[in-house]
């Protein structure tokens, strides 16, 4: 992409007529700090993705679908989803404000897409954080025996007992820190990036060394998919959804905009690379991850109780090994903190259009630490209330926690798809378009044509009603009857009540040129 524009010579006179930085053209006021640097803005794509959470945590699915040839679909999804971040990094030049996704669409289908694109992105938030926080317990255990706080692990309801205990505790430290304003936030979240990228590039280094097969093995299958209609096809496709399990949220960067030092640059250039580093570390990740298993044939790296943690204890020995579940730890809260941040800024931002029943208490700004308390609380407390799903019936939360990652995509698509239809009547990019910040020019309209019909296909690909995905009977059309209960109950609402009292909040409301002395 050596060709795509990204102005230049008029930069300096452009950022000095956009000292709003584009709210004044959305009808808001500045009420959020605005602090947030260029590293601090990667670091919150960056951890939203997690890489050492991902892989971590989905290497058993990938693996146990697809073999060490699974390997492949992580560049596969790769290039779909750069092509979704370099729509995601121009309209973040233009738009640079919280709620990126909601504003987005706003400004390019109108409410009712943008209702909905805002509305499937936050259920779909509040729902991943409870999965990420899950992973705590996932992780904790295989430290040392005596975190598992309910019963010794075996029991029916031991793993959901102590997940809802751990993740209760982990949810509870992001609402603080989210409350205590973004300065704290994204502190914590740097440093933690900062030791989640160390330990990775550690790692790599670590496996690489003990790599004991040839590259060659990255073609090997392990027998799956032979004799079944599709052949091994079918296979790949299902274990690709282990890396599209990971490779999303780098659009977190653009939703802190408005928290953001000169977010027309700095957002569009933290989008494209955390989608670079985390493909780049994360591919590596599993590329020696699979070149140094002792074993490519052992039935434990695809169940979750084996997977690539179960190859860096066999690798590396207990206490190096122990050292890097340590890093893995850092990294899952950081993405707790992260995914709660994108949702708190993306209620907000609903909140203050009064988009959300209750929005003006949601939209209310702390007058000390400059953000949206209420919104932090509210989100911790429904996510930990889905946490609690998990005791008994941990095969509903794992399908919803699933089908949450397809509400992502869909999100995603309605903003992509109105943008490529803009592109179509020549209304993109628009005339009136800040000068000398992050365009496509004329890669523009193939990009954007890529980047619909990868979404639409992947998130067709991640709703199939699969039972090695969902389980049986009803679960298996999870993703189907979840999604389609979510839309209507959310549109019902929105077309009968909430479209007929959208409106800036006053508090949040630009000032009239005219009341300026």
């Amino acid at each position: 992409m050596s060709t795509i524009e990204r102005g230049g010579a008029d930069a300096a006179s452009a950022q000095s007529q956009d000292s709003d930085h584009g709210l004044a053209e959305f009808g808001y006021g500045a009420t959020l700090e605005r602090s947030i640097g260029k590293f601090a803005s990667f670091a919150a794509g960056v951890s939203y993705i997690s890489i050492l959470t991902g892989t971590f945590q989905l290497f058993y699915f990938g693996f146990g679908s697809g073999g060490p040839a699974y390997w492949w679909s992580w560049p596969a999804v790769f290039v779909g989803q750069f092509m979704v971040a370099l729509c995601f990094a121009e309209l973040a030049a233009n738009y640079p404000v919280a709620g990126s996704v909601y504003n987005w669409a706003k400004r390019l289908a109108g409410p009712t897409v943008s209702w909905l694109a805002g509305w499937m992105m936050f259920t779909a938030s509040v729902v991943t954080l409870a999965a990420v926080v899950l992973a705590v317990q996932v992780t904790l255990p295989k430290i040392w025996p005596g975190f598992q706080l309910w019963g010794d692990g075996t029991g029916p309801l031991d793993f959901g007992i102590s997940a809802v205990a751990w993740g209760a505790l982990l949810i509870l430290f992001t609402t603080l820190v989210n409350a205590f304003g973004v300065g704290l936030m994204a502190k914590i979240n740097s440093v933690g990036v900062f030791i989640e990228l160390v330990a990775a590039v550690l790692l790599i280094g670590a496996l690489a060394w003990n790599a004991v097969h040839p590259p060659t093995v990255l073609f090997e299958t392990n027998g799956l998919g032979d004799g079944v209609s599709g052949g091994y096809l079918g296979a790949f496709v299902l274990a690709s959804i282990a890396s599209a399990y990971v490779m999303y949220g780098f659009d977190t960067a653009s939703s802190l905009g408005e928290e953001t030092v000169d977010p027309r640059r700095t957002a569009p250039t933290a989008i494209l690379r955390a989608v670079t580093a985390s493909f780049v570390i994360g591919g590596l990740i599993l590329l020696f991850g699979i070149l140094a298993a002792p074993d490519l044939a052992d039935p434990e790296l695809g169940t979750s109780s084996g997977g690539l943690q179960l190859i860096v204890l066999q690798v590396l020995g207990g206490p190096m090994g122990i050292v890097f579940l340590l890093a893995i730890l850092v990294a899952v809260v950081v993405c707790a903190l992260a995914v709660h941040t994108a949702g708190i800024r993306l209620m907000f931002a609903m909140a203050r259009d009064n988009a959300l029943p209750g929005g003006r208490v949601l939209a209310r700004i702390h007058p000390r630490f400059k953000t949206p308390v209420v919104p932090a609380v509210v989100i911790g407390v429904v996510a930990t209330a889905i946490l609690v799903v998990n005791i008994g019936t941990p095969e509903i939360f794992t399908a919803v926690t699933s089908v949450a990652v397809i509400m992502i995509y869909l999100a995603y698509l309605l903003v992509t798809v109105p943008l490529l239809v803009k592109r179509l009547r020549g209304q993109w990019p628009r005339p009136d378009r800040p000068r000398g910040f992050f365009t496509l020019g004329r890669w523009g309209l193939p990009v954007n044509l890529v980047a619909v019909v990868w979404g639409a296909a992947m998130a067709l690909n991640l709703a199939w009603p699969r039972e090695d995905v969902y389980g049986s009977g009803v679960l298996r059309w999870i993703a189907f009857l979840f999604i389609g209960a979510v839309a209507v109950a959310g549109l019902v609402w929105f077309r009968l009540k909430g479209r007929h009292q959208l409106g800036t909040l006053p508090e949040h409301a630009a000032p009239n040129p005219a009341d300026v002395p």
